[in-house]
């Protein structure tokens, strides 16, 4: 049995947060770069450009890259020989509390949907736990604005629907968040499960790296058609028209009822914000 010590936990949180509202990935500078070579609409091209831009300031003044810096979804795998030294739970919110308080970014976290007051240091997260073999704790920290949160969508598909019924259902989300949710998107799509694991699945797919391909080909397939015809709809960056609607297409699925064929878009924007640790 391996130890880890909620301190431990707590820094590393507080660390990821800022890391994750600061830089993005690599994989991710890339696409918006390869976007920006192949867009052939001028006022798209320029758009593009500038979110580059966008980039290299925030990480050189060392600034958020968004000024919404999301609620904080965690998805944290523990493995079944960790023994956390304190509550693993209060050692993640602990972490958002001092990364979002020290790293000075801004509180978006209300208690109560109703009375809306602001909590004041970002928590509580959003903390989705899976069990695992091995002695590690892998923990993914998503930073999540509501810009693009707003515009996703749960459907309760049948199966008669079928694969074109899920096209038809992705690309109706895609068009209504038009340039609400901050185009180029990444868009996280969920297929199977029941109503709420389908949401999470959305979610938990928009934590893969841009040109990265579900391990099903019967899936991966569907992530390339839907990126194309995505790509067709003429939305472009900041919604302002062109041929770069979106970067990615991700999709996760799970095991369903013989009776249904639950779907979920998670929209995201270009600020695909996340971060792994192991520890």
């Amino acid at each position: 049995m391996r130890e880890i010590q909620a301190e431990e936990i707590t820094s590393t949180v507080a660390e990821m947060c800022i890391d994750a509202n600061l830089h993005l990935s690599k994989e991710m500078q890339c696409r918006i770069e390869e976007a920006e070579k192949k867009e052939k609409n001028p006022l798209g091209q320029k758009i593009l450009g500038q979110l580059m831009q966008n980039m290299s300031i925030a990480n050189r003044d060392q600034i958020p890259i968004c000024q919404d810096t999301g609620m904080s979804v965690f998805f944290v795998k523990v493995g079944q020989e960790v023994h956390v030294n304190g509550n693993l739970t209060d050692a993640i919110n602990e972490g958002v509390r001092k990364g979002y308080t020290e790293g000075y970014l801004r509180k978006s976290v209300v208690s109560d949907p109703i009375l809306r007051e602001n909590t004041k240091d970002n928590t509580p997260a959003i903390i989705h736990y899976d069990i695992v073999p091995g002695d590690e704790l892998t923990i993914t920290v998503a930073p999540k604005g509501f810009g693009s949160e707003n515009m996703s969508r749960v459907y309760m598909l049948k199966p008669a629907d079928g694969v074109e019924g899920i096209k038809n259902a992705v690309i109706e989300t895609v068009r209504d968040a038009g340039p609400n949710a901050c185009p180029p998107f990444v868009v996280g799509v969920g297929i199977g499960g029941d109503f709420e694991l389908v949401a999470e699945l959305s979610k938990k797919a928009l934590t893969r790296e841009p040109g990265s391909h579900n391990p099903q080909p019967h899936i991966a397939r569907l992530e390339e058609e839907l990126f194309e015809e995505i790509n067709k709809l003429g939305i472009g960056p900041a919604g302002l028209g062109g041929s770069t609607t979106a970067l990615a297409i991700n999709i996760e699925t799970y095991a369903t009822h013989i009776a249904g064929m639950p779907l979920a878009i998670n929209m995201c924007c270009h600020v695909d914000r996340h971060k792994t640790v192991s520890l």
